[in-house]
């Protein structure tokens, strides 16, 4: 019996097909739920307080002292969801939590000044049909530049990659750039990557190559998605991933067993 094909590639589940197919499998078809993680759960909460200053602050009130009280609510805010109940922070460790999460947020004002910024919309959830296929994604902020031309802006709070990793990871931002082009009819003139731990600001421009490439890459991973689905062929594939993978119980490769997987499938994602 074939497996249920995923409703949608985004750029996270092409990133976890690429590193690992049965990874992608546990996570968006068996839709194993992976524990909460601090990083995230801080992410999150420096994600939220960045939306809402830019939803609730007209260009002038974008201060720092704004951006510290919106991250003054979105910490009970992301803290409360049932998503991050196992996290059990208090005491030290969350104001330890909170005094990252406050120097994450300073360091986007050493970045950029956000009473500049001309927003379009903030965690815009964006869709399209390619034949078969859907893609999704969640722009983290879309505005315009001097010149009226869109631009891309996605938030990151872990480390920025090596330069050898670099590149990688902006080709996989032109995701959203391929996105708007065919959602909007515009290309972005601009993909920005905001690391706010380092800070660093990481950009690119994309065009007619890097969409094709996208458009081409997408393709050929749903086609193996398609073949593995239909298969019920999801390998492993060990790497530097491995220590940072949620489903060891279930992976041969270190030991697991898919065995142990509940004997009902969730329902595609």
């Amino acid at each position: 019996m074939a497996l249920p094909l995923p409703t949608s590639l985004s750029p996270t589940k092409v990133t976890t097909f690429k590193d690992c197919a049965l990874a992608f499998r546990l996570a968006n078809i068996d839709r194993l739920p992976e524990p909460s993680s601090v990083a995230a759960a801080k992410g999150t909460v420096v994600h939220r307080a960045l939306q809402l200053l830019f939803l609730e602050e007209d260009a002038a009130g974008r201060t720092l002292e704004a951006a510290l009280a919106r991250l003054e609510r979105a910490v009970p805010e992301v803290l409360g969801d049932a998503e991050h109940a196992d996290l059990d922070l208090d005491g030290d460790a969350l104001a330890a939590f909170v005094a990252d999460a406050e120097t994450l947020l300073r360091h986007e004002f050493e970045l950029e000044d956000p009473r500049q910024v001309r927003v379009v919309g903030t965690e815009l959830r964006l869709s399209v049909q390619l034949g078969s296929l859907r893609l999704t994604g969640i722009i983290d902020r879309l505005e315009l530049d001097d010149d009226d031309r869109l631009v891309v802006t996605d938030y990151k709070t872990g480390r920025a990659p090596s330069q050898g990793y670099e590149q990688a990871r902006l080709a996989g931002v032109h995701f959203y750039a391929l996105l708007c082009e065919e959602m909007l009819g515009v290309r972005p003139a601009r993909i920005q990557l905001l690391h706010l731990r380092e800070p660093l600001t990481i950009s690119t421009v994309p065009t007619d190559q890097s969409l094709r490439a996208w458009r081409q890459q997408t393709a050929a991973v749903w086609s193996a998605v398609e073949r593995a689905c239909d298969d019920e062929d999801f390998r492993p594939r060990p790497g530097r991933m491995c220590a940072y993978c949620a489903y060891h119980s279930y992976c041969p490769a270190v030991g697991g067993n898919l065995a142990l997987l509940p004997t009902k499938v969730g329902a595609s994602a």
